[in-house]
Order: structure tokens, then C-alpha cells, then sequence
């Protein structure tokens, strides 16, 4: 019998989830590519797996957006989107905190949630995983972007049969039964254009520079045969995640219900159950968001005071409009600028955008600057390291000009946000040479 499904509200969009068992804890399922909650239950490897792991815990499944019981888009999401489908299934569910296990793309998503809310994320587990889909020059555990676009397009003109059964799921490839399964469950995940679109997305997948603010603990479940992704992009998580834990496995398949399905459930049941809940996180990754008034002083002196503290008056509603409405958190305020943080690097960037825009109406021009880095929580304050690189970064903007770090640009990867780029410049006081990007808007 299959377990209910409910549906959780994320923004305009309906996100099915299951749960299934009543464990202590709770443990939230990301599926990878495509997925198809009710269908995984037709097949018995699944179907075993998935009833092993809510043996142990409250199990909550989902579809990501765009595919499965979900609600189809027509733009596929960011992983800031989809990390918001998981907060709201969460919500939904009424789960306050959760460990994650994500197993393909689903776990660069898992890495970033936990990363950014480390108060809900109890734990991580990460199978078969990769912190970057494609090859760069420091990191040689992917296909190159033009092979990666060649499997996009191969999805289109084979889809509808058991598509990449051979190197996904190599053990059971020759079962005529299985690969009748596997062909319906890709049927019924996604369209060929939406399976095409999301293989594309997740070759904008780039999460390095998250791994060392995942603070949680964390487990990594890897078989060195895999035909997806190579063991390397495992063990690269591995040397950069605080404290995590790296489990080599000698089957031949990348999905989790496959020859080593065993195996996972043991290694996660043993992980979770002897997990020891260590002190509050006082380290957050969070995106910061810089702004001040450009002549503000030449401004000041024309108008006077009185003129001047109303013209800041006004200023100062519209900048907390803003982030009220992009769910930003204002932090300090000084004279006429803001710091503000937010827990999704886009949603930080259009509410730069927006502000910029909206200063014009009173005659004003700001300048904005964001990077999206580990932040120190300092009470209601903030601190450490990305906190100066924003306001770096800031100081570097033109007349309404929202300047961002090369980290922001590649987290907000898909989200249909243009950039042009400003070089490689020097921060004062900060190491290293850092490449800015100006938003178009």
C-alpha cells in the first residue's frame, strides 16, 4: 500500500511529499535527477530500502519541482529554489529538524541547506555525490561541459526507454522486469525537455567553496566503481568537510537501492543512532549584502538637515520594505548605508536590484555589494571574514551598481540572473585576487 501523499506550498508551487514511519528522528530523503515518489514504491530493491531507513527514523520523501507528483515549471530551479522546496516540505511536515541524505545532485543541494541552516539540518549523508558536476582544472572528476551538453541532448532523443540503466544501475541492466521500471519511472519523473533542462542545470552545479562551512556532521557513501561519478569527487568533499566521514563501497551502481542498498541503510542507521548532538553552530554560511548612499555628504550639504533626515527617512523604509519582501535581515544600519544577510544568495541580489531601483524615485543613487560566505553569529551581530569581503566588494561598485563575488554568481547558477563581468581586482585587507561581476538590471 503506498503512503499517502500531501502536498507543502513553496512560494506558487506544490511540492508532493510522503512520510512514512514514526522513528525519533527524522530524516529527509533528496531524491537526484528525476524522481517519482509513487513509482519508487513499485519497485522492491526501492521499496526495501526505503522501508530499512523509516525502520530507524520518520522518513520524508519528496519530488523536487518540475518533476514526478509535483508541480511542473517552466523555468527548472536554482539549488537556492529547490533548498527551498526542502524548508517548506519540512514545514509541512512538521519536522523543525532533520537529518538529510541526498544522493546524486540531491546532495549538493543537502551540503548547501546544511551549510545555510544548520540550526534544522541534525545531519548529513551524501551518496554517490559530487561537489561540481563538470571538470575544471583544479578539479578533474566530471565530464567537460561539452560532453555534459552532449548528454542533455542524448536525454531528448532517447528518452522513454530505460535511459542510462547501464552505467546507473549496471547490476540489474539485464533484468527485462527492472528495466521496464526504471523506463516508466524516467516516464513519469520528467518530459524529455525537462529531464534535458535539469541535466543542464546540474552541470552549473558548483558548490566548493560551501563544503568547508558545512558544520554538521557528515557522511559520505561512495562505491569506487562508479560508472557516474568517480570516487575522487568524494573523497574532495571529504578533505574540505569539518570532521566528515568518507565510506568506500565496492558495488558498481550510483543509485542508492542498487548491490550495496545494504550496506547504505547499515552505514546511515549506525551514523544517525550513535550521533552525539554537539554545541549550537555559531558559524552560518549566509549571503551579505552591503549598500550605501553614493554622495551621500555632498547630498547632505545641499538640502540641509531637515530635508536631509527625511530624504533618509524614506531611504531607510524602502531598504526594509525590501528586505522584508526577500526575506533579508537587517543587521546594522549606520548613517546611510545597511548590512543585511540572507539565507539565498538570489533572493539577495534581486532585493539589491530592487532597492537600486527604488532609491531613484527619491532622487538617490546606492551603491551594492554581496559575496555569500561563513559568517561568525555574534549575538544579533555578525563577523568573520565574508563579512569583509562584502563590504570590499561593495566599496568597489559604480553609481547604482549591485557588484557581486564570483561566489555569488555561481551559487545563483540557473536562476536567470545576468552578470557582466568586472575583472580581477584586489580587496584591501583581503588575500588573494578576487573576480567581481556587475548585475544587469
Amino acid at each position: 500500500m503506498l503512503p499517502k501523499t500531501r502536498y507543502a506550498k513553496s512560494g506558487g508551487v506544490n511540492i508532493a511529499y510522503q512520510v512514512v514511519g514514526s522513528g525519533s528522528r527524522d530524516l529527509v530523503v533528496v531524491p537526484g535527477w528525476v524522481s517519482n515518489i509513487d513509482v519508487f514504491w513499485e519497485e522492491p530493491s526501492f521499496a526495501r530500502l526505503l522501508t530499512r531507513l523509516a525502520s530507524f527514523s520518520r522518513l520524508i520523501l519528496f519530488d523536487k519541482r518540475g518533476t514526478g507528483l509535483s508541480d511542473r515549471v517552466s523555468d527548472m530551479p536554482s539549488l537556492e529554489v529547490r533548498m527551498d522546496d526542502v524548508r517548506a516540505v519540512m514545514d509541512a511536515a512538521g519536522s523543525t529538524q532533520a537529518a538529510l541524505f541526498g544522493y546524486s545532485e540531491g546532495a549538493a543541494m543537502c551540503a548547501l541547506f546544511a551549510a545555510t541552516y544548520p540550526g534544522r539540518a541534525t545531519a548529513l549523508i551524501m551518496g554517490g555525490a559530487f561537489a561540481r558536476r563538470t571538470a575544471a582544472p583544479d578539479y578533474p572528476w566530471g565530464p567537460t561541459a561539452e560532453q555534459h551538453l552532449a548528454f542533455a541532448e542524448q536525454i531528448e532523443r532517447e528518452w522513454g526507454g530505460p535511459f542510462s540503466i547501464e552505467v546507473r544501475s549496471p547490476s540489474m541492466a539485464h533484468d527485462e522486469r527492472y528495466r521496464q521500471w526504471w523506463a516508466r519511472w524516467m516516464r513519469s519523473s520528467a518530459s524529455p525537455a525537462a529531464a534535458a533542462t535539469l541535466a543542464r542545470m546540474n552541470g552549473e552545479i558548483d558548490i566548493r567553496h560551501v563544503l568547508p562551512a558545512v558544520r554538521v556532521p557528515t557522511l559520505l557513501l561512495h562505491s569506487v566503481n562508479d560508472r557516474v561519478i568517480d570516487i575522487g569527487a568524494s573523497r574532495y568533499m571529504a578533505e574540505r568537510i569539518p570532521g566528515a566521514k568518507l565510506v568506500e563501497l565496492r558495488g558498481i551502481d550510483h543509485v542508492p537501492w542498487g548491490c550495496d542498498a545494504d550496506r547504505i541503510a547499515d552505514e546511515i542507521e549506525d551514523f544517525l543512532t550513535g550521533a552525539r548532538h554537539g554545541a549550537e553552530p555559531d558559524r552560518v554560511l549566509a549571503t551579505v549584502l552591503f549598500t550605501d548612499i553614493v554622495g551621500a555628504t555632498e547630498r547632505a550639504a545641499s538640502l540641509g538637515d531637515r530635508r536631509w533626515h527625511d530624504l533618509l527617512d524614506s531611504h531607510h523604509a524602502l531598504i526594509r520594505r525590501e528586505l522584508d519582501h526577500f526575506r533579508g535581515r537587517e543587521i546594522d544600519t549606520a548613517g546611510d548605508g545597511f548590512l543585511a544577510t540572507f539565507d539565498g544568495p538570489a533572493r539577495a541580489v534581486r532585493c539589491a536590484c530592487a532597492m537600486s531601483d527604488g532609491v531613484r524615485a527619491f532622487g538617490l543613487e546606492i551603491r551594492a555589494g554581496l559575496h555569500t560566505g561563513e559568517c561568525e553569529l555574534m549575538g544579533d551581530k555578525l563577523g568573520g571574514i565574508a563579512v569583509h569581503t562584502g563590504a570590499r566588494v561593495a566599496a568597489q561598485a559604480g553609481s547604482g551598481e549591485v557588484l557581486v563575488s564570483s561566489t555569488v554568481r555561481d551559487l545563483v547558477a540557473g536562476s536567470g540572473l545576468s552578470f557582466q563581468d568586472r575583472g580581477v581586482q584586489k580587496l584591501k585587507g583581503i588575500p588573494g585576487e578576487w573576480r567581481l561581476f556587475a548585475v544587469e538590471h
